[in-house]
């Protein structure tokens, strides 16, 4: 995996300092070999880590290396500290907890891949006769005591200034009576993998909107969004004066909403040295909108501080806008959403005690993400996380990756543990929405042992009709309808939910399985499709019609999975959710399963209209009340906050989900009007497809090929489209009158006639 072998050594404190331990080494330049030409510093930690030259950090990452399959995949990040190495050299470390000692998931569990934090690392120097000069983590390094007294990632960093010690990581620094020695830990540098991913970093600031005293008289600051990272500030005041921040996402009464948090403290407290001090705490993160500040000295202004946003480092590749500005805030706060949750892998939530890396979120929202942001490398680092733990577990794809839920009691509500549609299904949707965002075969390559695996798997669960109908599902999971404390409780049979998405699976598997020129496992694969297929129509369609449970969802799958055998059934089951989606006053009535493809179902069936009224409903639930209620991300439930501005009661409550924010795809492919015809967008179809309730919309997306643009208006009666195509792409242009174009590179211009009405007030 590198060009220069390993001679480093997991090494930690050789006494337990508690907090955050520092380490150091100080070497000097072997000198008879001309100047310094390169200096790579490779790094990895159990534990996250931040390393220094000199006292410079080696990089803009935090929270490296990030939480990975520990057991089979410990990541290493690599730095050119070229420019930082002198004649006398220290490589400084500071150390944490992390996703590796730290608690994780709701049990109140630490420790779960091991009790000892350890630093893996090397520093190659190049000179100019090609001599190369090797300095590693071994038995001569030294430790320390840092100013972090403690810091878990749910319960927040504790940071006594007075602790400080100056030029701990530079040259001449004379370790204390507190310092001591390392010893080394057994590993096994096998698990060494180079990352396939960007590094999280801080990803910008957010100034506070206004300092409010709260009915109680605390002093709160609101940020005026729902962000993910950590307040960082400049204080002086008296030695031994102690600032608390507690953080939450909404307010409840006036107060800190932070029932939603469980038992996560997400609490920050700080020590004042008695000089001017500055507090960022790194080895935490939250989820808030919201800080409760004790303990500040003088009066708190919103130029005292400021909140740094966190996540991986993904560059925006799509965007869109349209007339009307509640559904603009609703893609903002989608956006968002995804920024949150997308701290080094794909998770459910950022501010309780979970998130985690849970499978049917990303199964759904992948091709969301992979529109609003290259994230190609992300998720291809977080497969093979999921390979890893779905083969050490006999095919089964956990509903978690990586799985730290496998060390944890198993809940009464989850009895076994077994495949799961939807969430399992991660191992086959994710990559296939990665082919087709970007076009690379090497993502089907390199993840087929693991779709095929699951899809054999579920196979073997079949019931002898081709029924995926035992074992426990999570099915349509947060259904509005369903209770607050019975989010599993919803209207959707979970053996049609279950067997409609293996049809999907098998018929995916299928198509990858030709792509690389596995022919004998296509034909099983579209064999096994084809058999569920039918067994569905026999079980779950009855003569007329109508599908077993008769509510959105399952017509909605049925639809967008096509698993409905003729083209009259498809027609009616499109007629039946538009008849079932108006009956119900146009509120949404889908859960987890559902709400991802129910728009895309009404269009593709002739429904458009019912898809924007669907979309652009304020009542609850709704994809807008939300945003009517001040919503600055995407809800785990339709109703998180009720409309008297209350906390929903059910023990799981989010004002930071993302995966009912999969509807952006529905908007970036039927509003927009952009799809890929071909894997990367090497033929892309453009056809917006104007609704009631927005007169104008617009889109882009960087693809592989070059920038794809769509720009519409509705000017009285007619349609005008403006479309940018990158050059080597041809565009389908499709218009609502049907007429059809094909086109190269440029910029075109088009007119049609059209029959929609003009938004009003929008």
């Amino acid at each position: 995996m590198t060009s220069t072998p390993w001679h480093a050594a997991m090494i930690t404190p050789e006494q337990d300092f508690g907090g955050a331990p520092l380490l150091r080494k100080e070497f000097i330049l072997e000198e008879g070999h001309g100047a310094v030409v390169d200096a790579v510093l490779r790094a990895t930690a159990l534990g996250v880590y931040e390393a220094f030259i000199n006292g410079i950090p080696v990089g803009p990452d935090v929270l490296s290396p990030g939480w990975s399959s520990y057991e089979w995949r410990l990541r290493y990040r690599s730095y050119d500290v070229t420019h930082l190495v002198g004649p006398s050299t220290v490589i400084g470390v500071e150390l944490g907890n992390g996703w590796y000692r730290g608690r994780l998931a709701w049990h109140g569990m630490s420790n779960l891949y091991g009790d000892e934090l350890g630093f893996f690392g090397q520093l190659d120097i190049e000179f100019d006769d090609g001599h190369i000069q090797t300095v590693a983590s071994d038995t001569s390094w030294q430790s320390g005591p840092s100013a972090t007294t403690f810091n878990d990632l749910y319960d927040g960093q504790n940071i006594d200034a007075r602790r400080l010690q100056p030029g701990w990581a530079e040259p001449g620094f004379a370790p204390g009576a507190d310092w001591t020695g390392v010893r080394e830990l057994a590993f096994d540098a096998d698990r060494l993998a180079e990352p396939v991913g960007p590094p999280v970093v801080r990803a910008g600031v957010v100034p506070p909107v206004e300092i409010l005293t709260s009915p109680a008289g605390k002093t709160l600051v609101d940020f005026g969004q729902n962000l993910v990272g950590w307040l960082r500030f400049t204080v002086q005041g008296e030695a031994g004066q102690v600032i608390t921040v507690r953080h939450a996402e909404v307010l409840e009464d006036g107060e800190l909403g932070v029932r939603p948090l469980r038992s996560a403290k997400a609490t920050d407290t700080f020590i004042l040295s008695g000089g001017q001090d500055v507090f960022e705490p790194t080895k935490t993160f939250h989820g808030f909108r919201y800080a409760e500040i004790t303990g500040w000295p003088g009066t708190l202004t919103p130029s005292d501080l400021e909140a740094v946003v966190v996540h991986s480092d993904l560059e925006r590749t799509g965007t869109f806008e349209c007339s009307n500005e509640l559904v603009n805030q609703l893609h903002r706060n989608i956006v968002w959403g995804l920024r949150g949750n997308f701290l080094d892998l794909p998770t459910d939530c950022p501010q309780r005690d979970e998130r985690l890396g849970w499978t049917g979120d990303i199964a759904v929202f992948a091709p969301t993400a992979a529109y609003l942001y290259d994230v190609k490398g992300f998720l291809q680092d977080w497969l093979l996380d999921l390979a890893a733990e779905q083969k050490a577990q006999d095919g089964l794809v956990p509903i978690t990756v990586p799985d730290a839920l496998k060390y944890c009691p198993q809940p009464a509500e989850f009895p076994s543990p077994e495949s799961s549609a939807l969430w399992s299904e991660a191992s086959v949707w994710v990559p296939w929405a990665l082919w087709e965002a970007y076009g690379d075969l090497r993502v089907l390559r390199n993840q087929y042992e693991s779709m095929a695996s699951h899809t054999r798997r579920v196979e073997g669960l079949l019931s002898p009709a081709g029924l995926w109908d035992s074992g426990f599902q999570f099915g349509d999971w947060l259904d509005p309808d369903a209770a607050p404390d019975q989010p599993w409780a919803a209207k959707a049979d979970t053996a049609v939910v279950a067997t409609a998405c293996m049809h999907r699976t098998a018929r995916l598997t299928a198509q990858a399985a030709g792509l690389l020129g596995k022919h004998d496992d296509e034909a099983h694969f579209n064999a096994l499709a084809d058999r569920v297929r039918d067994a569905f129509a026999e079980h779950y369609v009855a003569a007329d019609g109508t599908i077993r449970s008769d509510c959105t969802t399952v017509y909605a799958l049925a639809i967008a999975f096509d698993v409905l055998q003729t083209p009259e059934l498809r027609e009616f089951a499109g007629n039946r959710l538009a008849e079932l989606v108006r009956d119900n006053g146009y509120r949404v009535s889908t859960g987890f399963a559902g709400t991802p493809f129910i728009t895309h179902a009404l269009t593709d069936t002739g429904h458009a209209d019912e898809a924007y009224r669907l979309l652009l409903e304020e009542g609850c639930p709704s994809w807008l009340y939300p945003v009517t209620m001040g919503a600055t991300t995407v809800w785990e439930r339709w109703d998180s906050m009720l409309p008297d501005g209350s906390i929903n009661p059910g023990e799981m409550t989010s004002f930071n989900h993302y995966a009912l924010g999969a509807v952006a795809d529905w908007m970036h492919k039927a509003i927009g009007g952009i799809r890929p015809l071909e894997p990367g967008y090497a033929r892309v179809l453009i056809q917006p497809r104007p609704g009631e309730g927005i007169d104008w919309a617009k889109t882009s997306l960087k693809t592989p090929l070059g920038e794809i643009r769509a720009e519409w208006t509705l000017d009285g009666g007619e349609f005008l489209l403006e479309a940018t195509v990158p050059d080597g792409v041809t565009a389908d242009v499709v218009l609502p009158d049907g007429a059809q174009r094909t086109v190269g590179g440029g910029t075109h211009s088009f007119r049609a006639p059209v029959t929609v009405a003009v938004a009003t007030g929008a």
